[in-house]
C-alpha cells in the first residue's frame, strides 16, 4: 500500500469493503472495472488491476495497480496491464488511458514506460495519505501509441 495513495487496511471488514467498492465499479456515473490477478499454478490473489473514471464523451480512463511485494518484479503486472490496456482500447474504445504514479515508484514508472506510456508532467502535491502530500507524475497512452 506504499504507493497506492490509501492508508493499509486494518482489519478484514476494511479489506471486504474494499473489494465491494471496486466491485461497484461497474455502477458509477463514470464507471470502471477491476481485475483480480492471481498466480496461474496456485491461484493466489496477488494484486489487482484495472480501468476507472471513464469519461465516455472524452474516450479516455485511468489505470490502477497494485501487486503483492513478494510477486513484484516477476512480469505478472506486466501480462496484467497489457491485457487491461487492450481491453480499454478495444471493449472501451478509449482513445486515452492515464496513470498518475508517485516519482518515488520508479518500478511502477519503469514499467508504464515499458508499455509506451508517456510521461506529461508532474503534479504537484496532487495527493494526500500518510498525514501529507505528495507530488504525482502525470503519464498517458494514446490509442495510436498501443503496439498491439
Amino acid at each position: 500500500m506504499r504507493w497506492y495513495g490509501i492508508e493499509p487496511f486494518p482489519d478484514l471488514a476494511a479489506v471486504e469493503a474494499r473489494i465491494k467498492t471496486l466491485i461497484d465499479l461497474r455502477r458509477q456515473t463514470n464507471p470502471g472495472t477491476s481485475w483480480a490477478i492471481t498466480t496461474r499454478h496456485h491461484g493466489a490473489l496477488i494484486g489487482t488491476c484495472g480501468l476507472f473514471a471513464w469519461n465516455r464523451a472524452w474516450r479516455k480512463c485511468s489505470v490502477g495497480y497494485e501487486i503483492a511485494k513478494s510477486a513484484q518484479g516477476k512480469g505478472y503486472m506486466q501480462e496484467a496491464l497489457t491485457a487491461a490496456l487492450s481491453w480499454g482500447f478495444h471493449t472501451m474504445a478509449v482513445n486515452r488511458i492515464e496513470a498518475q504514479v508517485h516519482p518515488n515508484n520508479l518500478r511502477s514508472v519503469r514499467l508504464l514506460q515499458r508499455l509506451h506510456f508517456v510521461e506529461e508532467g508532474r503534479l504537484r502535491q496532487a495527493a494526500y495519505w500518510g498525514n501529507r502530500f505528495h507530488d504525482m507524475l502525470q503519464l498517458s497512452m494514446l490509442r495510436e501509441d498501443w503496439p498491439r
